[in-house]
């Protein structure tokens, strides 16, 4: 077993890496690592290669820029890093709505 660190807080032991098809919530892979290695070294084995699109967490981000994965024709749904979400909850982005102008028929 590893260890790595995550923040301040230590974690010790296994990752499993699940593949899970989105329509009937049957898993199709799984794989596990030791707790030191990255998520998105695991990306190309959890993929059966039929898939229309690709849902992970920010752990998986910059996969589809590998060359082993550049081939996969899905839409790729990875999320963005806690930190980055909170920055967007404190300051959302001013959308101005506009009313149209008044229309004569």
């Amino acid at each position: 077993m590893h260890q790595t660190q995550k923040g301040k807080q230590w974690f010790f032991g296994l990752k499993a890496h699940i593949g899970v098809d989105a329509r009937t919530g049957l898993t199709h892979s799984l794989s596990t690592t030791a707790a030191n290695v990255h998520d998105i070294t695991e990306t190309e084995n959890l993929l059966h290669g039929e898939e229309r699109f690709i849902s992970a967490d920010s752990g998986y981000r910059g996969a589809q820029k590998r060359e082993a994965l550049k081939s996969i024709k899905a839409d790729w749904l990875i999320a963005e890093v806690p930190s980055k979400v909170r920055l967007l909850k404190k300051h959302p982005r001013i959308v101005s709505v506009r009313a149209s102008p008044p229309r004569c028929v």
